[in-house]
């Protein structure tokens, strides 16, 4: 494990990384999702695609990577932008799951791999619209510090401010960022994932003009017995020599 720094909007955002088969010429980016880290996706990745130099990164507020503020997608697309061009890793390939599908889609690579990303609007259940009208009185009453009564899994043990990012986040419509993606695209999604549904999966697809899309078995984690197929058809497309 290594950490960079990176100045960003006056702060510094110190980002955990790996890099493996470091001597290969083509750059594979590995983005995790939300609550998760590098490790998981080294986990299912690490073992495949032994032609290709391959980095993992903790976003910033996961693993061992900082974060000292409210971010939203963006501000994560600007940080790992300058991470990747300290480091000299090309945007050839970038690997997205859940959250990070959304950051891989604004850092617009070459070959956009999606992995059940997230960035469709789905509607909200009604328990989670009533802990979203209690948390926003209890805030307008004074009581705000009670936020992690209300916070969701996602958050727990986590600072507010990354609550605060999730709330950012979670609330982003990406339609125009698909559909205005013009780079080629392959989408991987999990036949049973209950945290973002197929129909988005192929919601996506059609947005992104130039993609292939693959359901297969599993749920959100899909990708961890699925890894020699999604590598096989990454090889497949191949974008750089």
């Amino acid at each position: 494990m290594a950490l960079k720094g990176i100045l960003y909007k006056e702060r510094i955002f110190d980002i955990s990384y790996e890099i493996l088969n470091k001597n290969k010429k083509c750059d594979i980016v590995f983005l995790h999702g939300w609550g998760s880290n590098k490790e998981i996706m080294k986990q299912a990745f690490g073992k495949t695609l032994q032609d290709f130099r391959h980095i993992y990164i903790d976003l910033p507020g996961f693993g061992n990577s900082s974060n000292s503020m409210s971010l939203c997608s963006m501000d994560y697309c600007n940080i790992i932008e300058q991470f990747l061009k300290h480091v000299k890793f090309d945007k050839n390939i970038i690997i997205g799951h859940s959250f990070g599908g959304k950051i891989s889609t604004l850092l617009n690579p070459k070959l956009l791999v999606l992995l059940s990303s997230a960035g469709i609007l789905t509607p909200k259940p009604i328990h989670i619209k009533v802990k979203i009208y209690i948390f926003k009185l209890l805030k307008k009453l004074g009581f705000e510090h009670f936020y992690k009564i209300f916070a969701t899994k996602d958050v727990k043990n986590m600072d507010k401010n990354m609550y605060e990012t999730l709330k950012n986040v979670v609330n982003e419509d990406f339609f125009n960022n698909f559909n205005n993606f013009s780079n080629n695209a392959l989408i991987f999604w999990g036949k049973d994932d209950k945290a973002t549904p197929l129909s988005s999966g192929r919601k996506i697809s059609n947005f992104i003009k130039s993609s292939k899309f693959y359901e297969l078995e599993g749920d959100h984690f899909f990708f961890m017995k699925n890894s020699l197929f999604i590598a096989e058809q990454i090889k497949a497309n191949k974008t750089c020599i």
